[in-house]
């Protein structure tokens, strides 16, 4: 018998059954599709050895006119600057206050802090300096530096972890204390108040009947947006202030560098600047600027032109502010070619610059296409791609869902409470748009989907990356790995600091997983002669693939009928020097999977053929 072409089409269709996907790939882990054929992905490394503190939301990359290449990273905790292979904290201080004393107990690390008004939050950071002496047995130096806030007893008091145990029991001791701006969570929460049944049934913030839904009221995790001011950098809080890191002085270990925009609004949604009109904009945040009980979900306002300090409408500025009326809050922005792009939970709109006398103009372009979370969208060279709540979207001069043959595999699976938190970016070296987001049963980002715009294909993986920035100020993507365990110190010295750390990787760069073997596979559909009227008899492969380094795992997977059970055949070891691989195959329906899990493994898949006959119209 002549040998048979095993023919797939690239892309994976999870839309269907595996026989319903016949000739049509429908599961991958690290794989892409390159002119329509399987390969696996790059690999990354570790950019530094360094771990920053908490979970990193938002990345931005940018160099400066003397070339020099820099990096921004904002965690819920922190925020980084980085540049030629050095980080520092650059995060934003929110007060300064008067410690008027310490309390210890003896044997223990823990020491209570007394300032009046402190403002700080559990996990906050604050640093200890000009110690009046020594309390309890603990010294000036164990006293001095940066803590993470254990507890907060009261609006006076907070509780940190000294280096050291007192060796008494003490009251005593002055300081000063410098607050940075309050951190957020790391993952998504309810919160759930009091319920609606009998009194005391159940305790405070716990789930009850009477909530609607049952769900209580969600805690998005904190987030940042960044952009830049010239060789400068904008950096907002989610639901908080406008912050502004000079990069005259380069990496600086002062975090005061990084100062409150003045003048500004102090509680915002998001924040980009527009482009070549150089207005800074501030979306769902106050009517009253400086008043943050008035934020306004919906409220968009800017800076005048050329300013970041301007925002108050005069007849001789452009600052100014527009009420958007599609939806419940603007999710996010960005921009694109000639205007930028205003997302709603439910809507579509584009702000353009126009001119004295109102400045932007706003016109609706979509309905029922609202974006997911704030950093759930991107525009690639002026087309926008976004996720909504159950679907694929991109604008090109019209809004269009996008057919997804990933679809209900991706909502089905997205982790409802956390899907805020999904981060789009783009890979464009290989013409590929991706969203990671947390899957079900888990709080962190654990997976990616990614639509390749180039050949109109999906597919799917497990990469946990919860911000990205693309090549082209790197010559590679820098991506974020967060792990809520890691306890690795980190760049700074503080004192009692919890779990939780990011690293960042330098990706398309070799075939690991820094330095390790990277797991990869992809599996077809099943497939059948006849239309399954008769089995086959399959004697042998002979294999394809390109580039291919080190062993690729072929597994034939047979089935007699659709719904019957699967056998397994393999896997066969296939190295570059093999010619066909010999095998006792027999069933109605075969599937291919092709996987490699060692260092250095890489592979193409071309076309798999396949030693076949038909061996009657019944089997066992």
């Amino acid at each position: 018998m002549p040998l048979t072409k095993l023919q797939i089409a690239p892309g994976i269709d999870k839309q269907n059954t595996e026989y319903g996907a016949e000739g049509k790939w429908v599961d991958c882990d690290n794989v892409r599709f390159r002119y329509g054929l399987p390969e696996k992905i790059g690999g990354w490394e570790k950019v530094t050895s360094d771990a920053l503190v908490g979970a990193t939301r938002a990345v931005l990359t940018w160099s400066d006119l003397d070339g020099v290449k820099y990096a921004i990273y904002g965690t819920n905790k922190k925020l980084y600057a980085y540049s030629e292979s050095t980080y520092a904290d650059i995060t934003p201080t929110r007060a300064t206050g008067s410690i008027t004393q310490f309390a210890t107990t003896s044997g223990s690390a823990t020491v209570t802090v007394t300032d009046a008004d402190h403002g700080a939050l559990i996990g906050d950071f604050v640093t200890v300096s000009s110690v009046s002496g020594a309390v309890g047995g603990l010294t000036q130096a164990n006293l001095q530096g940066e803590f993470e806030i254990l507890t907060v007893p009261s609006s006076s008091t907070y509780t940190i972890e000294a280096p050291a145990n007192a060796s008494s029991s003490a009251t005593t001791g002055t300081a000063t204390a410098t607050y940075q701006t309050n951190t957020g969570a790391a993952v998504a929460l309810y919160g759930y108040g009091w319920g609606a049944g009998t009194w005391s049934t159940s305790t405070w913030n716990t789930t009850r009947e009477g909530l609607t839904g049952g769900s209580g009221v969600l805690l998005q995790s904190a987030k940042w947006a960044l952009d830049n001011w010239g060789e400068d950098v904008l950096a907002l809080q989610f639901d908080g202030g406008l912050f502004y890191w000079d990069t005259s002085s380069g990496l600086s270990s002062n975090v005061a560098s990084t100062t409150n925009v003045s003048a500004g609004p102090t509680k915002s949604r998001f924040m980009l600047v527009s482009g070549d009109d150089r207005h800074v904009i501030c979306l769902g945040t106050e009517t009253t600027i400086g008043t943050d009980s008035t934020q306004d979900n919906m409220f968009i306002r800017w800076s005048s032109q050329e300013t970041t300090n301007t925002w108050t409408p005069t007849a001789t500025n452009t600052a100014g502010s527009h009420r958007l009326t599609d939806g419940n809050q603007i999710q996010t922005a960005v921009r694109s070619r000639g205007a930028v792009m205003v997302w709603t939970d439910t809507a579509l709109y584009q702000m353009q610059f126009i001119g004295a006398p109102f400045t932007f103009g706003f016109k609706q372009i979509g309905s029922n296409c609202g974006a997911v979370g704030i950093h759930s969208a991107i525009d690639v060279s002026g087309t926008s791609f976004w996720m909504s709540d159950d679907s694929f979207f991109m604008y090109d001069g019209a809004v269009k869902k996008i057919p997804c043959t990933v679809q209900d595999y991706v909502f089905d699976d997205i982790n409802q409470n956390a899907k805020q938190d999904v981060f789009c970016a783009a890979n464009s070296d290989f013409n590929e748009v991706m969203w990671f987001y947390p899957s079900d049963g888990s709080d962190q980002i654990d997976r990616v989907v990614t639509f390749n715009y180039a050949e109109n294909l999906w597919y799917v993986g497990t990469l946990a990356r919860s911000a990205w920035a693309d090549s082209g100020i790197y010559p590679v993507p820098y991506a974020a790995e967060f792990d809520s365990t890691d306890t690795t110190a980190s760049i700074s010295t503080i004192n009692g600091i919890k779990a939780g750390r990011t690293f960042v990787y330098a990706h398309e760069t070799g075939v690991n997983d820094n330095g390790s073997a990277m797991s990869n596979h992809i599996e077809s559909g099943d497939i059948d002669i006849q239309d399954g009227d008769q089995f086959m008899s399959i004697a042998r492969f002979v294999p394809d693939f390109k580039n291919q380094a080190g062993t690729v795992d072929v597994t034939l997977k047979t089935r007699p009928y659709p719904s019957g059970t699967q056998t397994t055949h393999g896997s066969f070891d296939i190295t570059t020097s093999t010619t066909k691989q010999d095998t006792r195959i027999r069933g109605r329906q075969i599937a291919i999977r092709v996987a490699s899990d060692a260092v250095d493994d890489k592979w193409r898949y071309g076309t798999l053929r396949l030693d076949m006959k038909p061996d009657g119209l019944r089997g066992g």
